[in-house]
Formats: C-alpha cells, structure tokens, sequence
C-alpha cells in the first residue's frame, strides 16, 4: 500500500511537468500581448518594448519556459501582472468560494444521485424508475448556467428566500455562506447528480445479476439487505470513480456559476486574467487546478479499499 501510493505521488510529477509546459507554450501562443494592454492603446512602440523588457517578455520563448521551470522548483508561481502582487497570493485570496462551492455541490449530487440510482435499480423497470431517469434525463440537459438562472428567478426575485448574487466570506459567519451558497451549489450539483445516479443504477443492476445476490435471496435474506447491505457496497467502485470525475467537472462548471452568481471565486480570476493576458495569473490558477484534479484521482484509487477488501495494491 504505502509502496504504491509512493509510486503514485512520484508519478504525478511528470503529469505536472507536462501540465506546466502545456499552459506555459499555450499562453504564449494565443493572441494578444500584456505590454500592448498595460501600455494603452495609444502608447508607441517604444513604450511597448520597454514595458516587455520590464515584464521580461522580450526574451526567446525557451528562455522563459527556464525561467518558468526555475521558479516553479523554488515555489515561486510568479508576480501578477496587473493586481501586483504574487501569484500564489491572488488564488488563496479566491480559493475559498470556489472549494467551498465545490464540496457543497458535490455533497448535493451524492445525496441525491446515489440513493435516485440506488432506488431505481431496485424498482427496475417500475414507475419510481422511469420517474427517476426522466429527471436524471431532463438533469443532464439542462445547462449549469441556464439553472443558475432560473433559481434566481424563482428563489431571489420571486419568493425573496436568497441572496441574487455575491458571496459572504466564513469570517463573517458560517450561516450567511451557506445562505450565499445554497443556490449556485444546487445549479452546479442537480446537474451532476444526474450523472451519478444513472451510474449508480447501472452499476447496481449488474450487481443485481451476479450469482451471489441470487444465493442470497435463496437463503431468505430480505430484499433490503441484499440491495443495501450486500449489492450497494460491490457497486460503489464505479460510482465512486464518477463521483471523483464529478468533483473535476464541478471545478470546471464553477468558472461559469460564478459569473452568473458574482462570486469571487478562482473562476473569475481566470476570467479576468484571460482577458488581462496576465499571463502568471493563468498559469498559476491551471497549475492550481490540475493539482486538485490530480490529488483527486488519486484520492479516488485509494478509496476503493473502502468498498472492496479484494482490492490490493502492490
């Protein structure tokens, strides 16, 4: 086990490596220059060069990925561009709402997702079932945003119940965050829990077939311990794997939930930062997030121990 998980962690560095020139090598290539923008529109060619010698813009690209390279091995995710301050800086100062909507909405999809798949694949073929994947149908559909919006519409300007946008900081109580949150974590997790619970239900209708779930119900155990004692724990690999894809997915889906719900998340930041061309700022937040998904297949690999002791690792 520890072997193994050694080799993991030894193994996500060239992952990171690769992640790191990627974004470097992309960022460079796309359109649009820094020192144009911080210069202004009307500033001469001069004042453009010496803003590009300043930002260090002006060397050969093999020469900045080094650089890049070298500060990266310090820790040292580089200086914004246009908030003037450090990069590592920047995103601790937004990580909070976009973490904290993430792990509400993935918390959302699992409640719902799990026992709606769970549920349907002991009905099958039932009214509950087709109920169900009617709405893990319409779920999937419905885009995150188009979501965000109508809650809003229901939830804010009709009913009053919630906050339209903007978020409030935990230092401020723990209550007036959930409150802010409530909202854009249902439209990030109804959508995910779709995907989940179809999951679920399939993996759980394979394991209602298997050989040792029909032996069980010879011996008179009870439906509701064959399904949730001995069917829901053999199931669980594969809809934990989805759960883990669902928590990178949710990452990504929060970049737009929070332009529809103002929060000042990691989101925005990149948001603002594209159309900055701070470049350091990109990098940083790309950086960021492919650890977390990293961090989060690894995570998920190590949990199936929990759910099957047959699972080893060498």
């Amino acid at each position: 086990m520890k072997t193994y998980v050694a080799r993991r962690l030894l193994a996500l560095l060239p992952v990171a490596l690769v992640v790191a020139t990627v974004a470097f090598v992309l960022m460079h290539l796309a359109p649009g220059d820094p020192a144009s923008v911080i210069a202004g529109p009307d500033a001469s060619a001069d004042d453009v060069q010496r803003i590009e010698r300043q930002l260090g813009l002006d060397a050969p690209l093999p020469v900045q990925l080094v650089r890049w390279y070298g500060r990266l091995v310090r820790g040292d995710l580089g200086q914004s561009i246009f908030l003037r301050k450090p990069v590592t800086e920047a995103i601790l100062d937004r990580v909070e709402p976009t973490l904290l909507l993430t792990v509400f909405a993935l918390t959302i999809s699992v409640a719902i997702g799990v026992p709606a798949g769970v549920i349907s694949a002991r009905y099958h073929n039932s009214a509950t079932d087709q109920a169900f994947m009617m709405a893990a149908l319409v779920g999937v559909s419905i885009p995150n945003f188009l979501l965000g919006l109508l809650l809003i519409l229901c939830f804010s300007v009709w009913l009053g119940w919630f906050p339209v946008a903007g978020y409030s900081p935990l230092e401020y109580g723990y209550l007036k965050t959930l409150r802010s949150l409530v909202m854009p974590a249902f439209a990030l997790g109804l959508v995910q829990s779709a995907l989940i619970a179809r999951v679920a239900r399939s993996s759980m209708l394979d394991i209602l077939r298997e050989q040792f779930i029909t032996a069980g119900r010879a011996k008179g155990l009870g439906e509701r311990a064959v399904v949730y004692k001995h069917a829901l724990k053999n199931a669980m690999i594969p809809t934990v794997t989805i759960i883990g894809i669902s928590f990178a997915l949710l990452i990504s889906g929060a970049v737009v939930v929070e332009q529809v719900f103002n929060i000042p998340g990691l989101g925005r930041l990149i948001i603002s930062a594209v159309l900055r061309r701070d470049y350091p700022v990109i990098q940083g937040v790309v950086l960021c997030i492919a650890g977390i998904y990293m961090l989060i297949n690894l995570a998920t690999d190590l949990s199936y121990l929990l759910f099957d002791p047959r699972v080893r690792y060498q």
